[in-house]
């Protein structure tokens, strides 16, 4: 069951039952879902009773079981990452690897029996398609090859329409390490898995991107899709996202703090409205052509997260006033006590709660997210 909390819980909570159906009616793409981070608080619960662990580690577990069973409350974005040492424990084996990613799986596309307690509506599917991320760890019980072929095993119990694996490469990771990662991205696809994707993730403060340039131009010359956290926080040079922008991602995850230079340099003509372009942006304009990568939004994440104030202030604002493709998608719902219904409720929800878009531009986003999936023949939406 579904634990939902916070400022989705209030948008969502505000709609009527027709705003309700209305949204659970539209096809929805989850293109930034991270495995350990979506795992439902009940399987965690579970998998915590039949651990045998070191007494240090076991308190670690409990700690933070009961840290996000309260409500996890942030007072900075760095204090989000180190929750998943715990996690990771958790899932370190084959068989506790399997069960979890069952369990998202369900979570996103199979209906639940029961509505979250404190909501009145018809249980659906959370989205018609999900692109599962997560970054495959070497653990005493399994290599890196077990760990995404355990999570691919249950990938592909659905059809190909509806799931598939990003392969996530973490920024803390050195050379090596994101070699075998992508070396086994790209042969497992050559090997007809379900890979589509790889994502570059982890602590935004760490790591040096100039590390993973040429592994990511492999993995895109292997026919996968890129899709990149950028511009997360403010500590994120320019300099880092100048480069990353042109490896030429098909998507953006975040982009919380790309400047409007940024964008009026790489998305061709998107410019805050009565700007005027320099010769510089002018030039780049017509370099990049149409290039508008889909720009990966975590309204929930960005809120809990403290990198971004109010949906007032919130840059999605600048992708709707230029028409510019967005998804909306969850990030983790375990600590962010989310599902894609309640974000795209902050879509529908009336300001403060939301931002009071219209039945027809919210079912535009929708398609947006379905057109920027990463596979073969893009389904249109109507």
């Amino acid at each position: 069951m579904a634990t939902i909390s916070g400022p989705s819980a209030a948008a969502l909570h505000s709609l009527s039952p027709s705003d309700v159906d209305f949204l659970q009616s539209l096809p929805k793409a989850e293109l930034h879902a991270h495995l350990n981070g979506c795992i439902p608080l009940q399987t965690l619960t579970d998998l915590t009773e039949h651990l045998t662990l070191p007494a240090d580690t076991t308190d670690e577990i409990a700690a933070t079981v009961a840290r996000l069973k309260s409500g996890l409350t942030l007072n900075d974005v760095s204090e989000f990452f180190p929750l998943f040492s715990a996690i990771y424990a958790i899932t370190s084996t084959p068989s506790a690897l399997g069960r979890v990613t069952r369990d998202v799986l369900d979570s996103f596309l199979k209906a639940e029996s029961n509505p979250p307690p404190g909501f009145a509506y018809t249980p659906a599917p959370e989205c018609s398609y999900l692109e599962l991320r997560t970054t495959p760890r070497a653990t005493a019980q399994m290599s890196r090859y077990t760990y995404l072929t355990t999570v691919l095993d249950e990938i592909e119990k659905f059809s190909a329409d509806q799931a598939a694996l990003i392969v996530s490469i973490d920024r803390r990771m050195s050379d090596a390490d994101a070699r075998e990662c992508v070396d086994l991205a790209i042969a497992l696809r050559a090997a007809g898995r379900r890979v589509v994707g790889l994502d570059l993730c982890g602590d935004p403060g760490k790591g040096d991107i100039a590390t993973f340039e040429k592994h990511f131009k492999r993995g895109k010359d292997a026919g996968l899709g890129l899709t990149l956290h950028i511009a997360e926080v403010c500590g994120n040079t320019t300099a880092e996202s100048l480069a990353l922008l042109d490896w030429r991602p098909d998507r953006l995850g975040h982009a919380t703090f790309l400047s409007d230079e940024h964008k009026a340099l790489f998305f061709a003509d998107l410019l805050q409205p009565g700007s005027v372009p320099s010769p510089a942006t002018e030039s780049n304009s017509r370099r990049n052509g149409a290039y508008k990568p889909c720009i990966e939004i975590c309204l929930s994440s960005n809120l809990l997260s403290r990198t971004v104030q109010s949906l007032e202030s919130h840059h999605i604002q600048y992708y709707l006033a230029n028409d510019h493709p967005i998804s909306i998608c969850t990030d983790d719902t375990l600590p962010f006590r989310t599902t894609l219904l309640a974000e795209y409720a902050q879509l529908l929800a009336k300001p403060p709660l939301g931002l009071g878009l219209g039945r027809e531009q919210v079912k535009r986003i929708a398609a947006m997210g379905m057109e920027a999936r990463f596979v073969q023949g893009r389904v249109e939406v109507k």
